[in-house]
């Protein structure tokens, strides 16, 4: 667990590293005084910090580069603030080559629960995608290995599965991030035996919660969410909006940490993986994971305030 000390060396290093940045409404006392929430992998047992991260456009940047910087410092805010989950894909923009060599240089390898992808159309196709995804972050195993948007998934399910029995992987899984995938994902869930699935859910896109997310939890699959800002499209609709009056109630200080609480307050949801280049954004995203959930009322009024 963080101790004081890791928390104020984190803080001192946003304050030399953002510079402006005022510390006082992203304080990382807000967030030391209870241990983030956690869910478990069905298919283990094994807990999770239920708010993780993205590298998908965030990590996009230069090694090297003060944006390269800039990371560092969110990752030390991640890590220090008890996430564990990052999610990438070798289809990123290179993400995961930066992921890599943060990962590294920082020491923080072992603190991640290291999710990625295959995106390809053929065995041979995958089998050197996964060689240069070994080499771009810089491991000789991941935590989970998932099929990129569903993409060939009856060809690369199986070879996922044989890295699997061959301990590269600890876990296999699919993933979608938009509602037409949604019915196929249902199909795969009935018939495959899975250990995690990966979709979008927010107030906005709540669909998954009709069928694929009840589905999950009576099938003991566990689920990441991304896209729970709507990439970015929820602020502007939020923009000059106070928040629900209830909000303060459950701890909740910004739109961001209320978006990324309704994610994680479906009891199928294990981890929301929203992604950041800016380590104010990174504290005050992992303060979502401290405090009471929402209420299935809560909820559905969100739902119905951005129908």
């Amino acid at each position: 667990m963080p101790t004081r000390r890791d928390f104020l060396a984190a803080s001192a290093a946003l304050a030399a590293g953002v510079g402006c940045l005022s510390l006082s409404a992203f304080s990382f006392a807000q967030i030391a005084s209870g241990v983030m929430l956690t869910r478990k992998i069905p298919a283990s047992g094994e807990a999770l910090a239920a708010i993780g991260a993205g590298t998908s456009g965030s990590f996009e940047v230069e090694a090297g580069s003060p944006e390269y910087q800039q990371l560092k410092q969110v990752l030390q805010v991640f890590f220090d603030g008890g996430g564990q989950v990052i999610d990438t894909s070798p289809n990123y923009g290179g993400a995961d080559a930066v992921l890599g060599q943060l990962l590294e240089e920082g020491g923080w390898r072992s603190k991640t629960f290291l999710a990625t992808k295959i995106a390809a159309d053929s065995r041979a196709a995958a089998e050197a995608q996964w060689a240069g995804t070994l080499r771009s972050l810089r491991t000789d195993k991941v935590d989970l290995l998932q099929i990129h948007n569903l993409r060939d998934w009856q060809r690369q399910l199986p070879y996922a599965r044989e890295l699997k029995a061959q301990g590269l992987t600890r876990y296999v899984g699919v993933t979608h991030y938009i509602d037409s995938g949604l019915d196929e994902l249902e199909v795969i869930l009935r018939k495959e035996p899975l250990d995690f699935i990966q979709i979008h859910y927010s107030v906005n896109s709540p669909g998954a919660a009709r069928t694929v997310l009840p589905l999950a939890q009576d099938k003991g699959v566990a689920v990441l969410i991304n896209r729970a800002f709507d990439d970015g499209r929820l602020f502007a609709k939020v923009k000059a909006q106070p928040l629900p009056a209830w909000a303060t109630e459950l701890g909740v200080g910004s739109w961001a940490q209320l978006f990324l609480k309704f994610a994680i307050s479906h009891p199928a949801v294990t981890t929301v993986i929203p992604a950041t280049s800016r380590p104010d954004r990174q504290l005050d995203q992992l303060k979502a994971g401290h405090g009471p959930l929402l209420s299935a009322a809560q909820s559905k009024q969100l739902i119905a305030q951005f129908a």
